[in-house]
């Protein structure tokens, strides 16, 4: 799983990242703008890249109707197709199936929202300690400029870059940490938060995360593990307090004009 290609991937379509806890497929940034076709020529990947940019986008809110009948007449495909489409989306957590209702976005609790983060705050820190002790020059030259590309897309309302860039600056502090497991196991966890932050993110981007992000650098670079560490939880409660885990009443959505395959998918 070429992940660190991935998240540095600028390709809008991209980021159809994965989440790890269903099967550990391979994440390569080979997705390419969904096509303006119909019927044979649209892929079950394309379908479902489709819904998930428009549900980590917040164009598809939780609980919104994902009728059967209404994605085939937007595709132009078959109802096979839409199932399996569905089908891989659910086993991603991003759409739910319900027996004789069909399938809806998912609606992620505030249990689980908790329980992953409370999983970062147990790892994290320990991995930044690790960082700490083995990072060269090189890679805190490489987190930095990753840092000044996260400033950037916020800096230009790029919601979605920022969220893809920040939970890639996560990975790359466990890549540096050089512990295979721990990295797979961030990987599983950033794309779940990504997931939870993208379905009950509050409105707009809070301006601090980058220097948040810079704050644990200059830490790191400092060599002070402690101050490192320190730094990791208070970012995560602080993403976690930017969560509004309640319940919300459905919107209304039209997802004909959401999902066209002739609408453009925001950068």
């Amino acid at each position: 799983m070429n992940l660190p290609r991935f998240w540095e991937s600028s390709s809008r379509e991209r980021i159809f990242w994965m989440s790890a806890t269903v099967v550990h497929e391979a994440v390569e940034p080979a997705l390419e703008p969904v096509p303006e076709v119909s019927g044979a020529q649209v892929s079950e990947q394309a379908i479902t890249c489709r819904i998930f940019v428009a549900v980590m986008e917040q164009r598809l809110p939780p609980g919104t109707k994902l009728s059967e009948n209404v994605l085939c007449e937007i595709f132009g495909v078959s109802r096979a197709r839409i199932r399996r489409a569905l089908l891989k989306l659910a086993e991603r957590e991003v759409v739910e199936l319900h027996s004789n209702r069909g399938a809806f976005v998912a609606r992620p609790s505030a249990e689980v929202a908790m329980d992953v983060f409370a999983a970062r705050r147990a790892i994290e820190p320990s991995i930044v300690r690790t960082v700490v002790a083995v990072i060269g020059d090189s890679q805190i030259a490489k987190l930095k400029d990753h840092v000044d590309r996260e400033t950037a897309a916020r800096r230009a309302g790029n919601r979605h870059e920022a969220i893809r860039l920040s939970g890639g600056f996560h990975i790359r502090l466990a890549e540096i940490g050089n512990n295979p497991v721990l990295t797979r196991f961030i990987e599983d966890l950033v794309a779940r938060t990504s997931l939870i932050i993208g379905l009950f993110g509050l409105p707009g981007i809070s301006s601090c995360l980058d220097e948040e992000h810079r704050g644990l650098i200059t830490a790191i670079t400092e060599r002070d593990a402690n101050r490192a560490a320190d730094w990791m939880v208070r970012h995560l409660n602080h993403i976690e307090s930017d969560l509004e885990l309640t319940d919300r009443v459905d919107a209304e959505v039209d997802i004909r004009t959401i999902l066209s395959l002739r609408t453009d998918v925001k950068a």
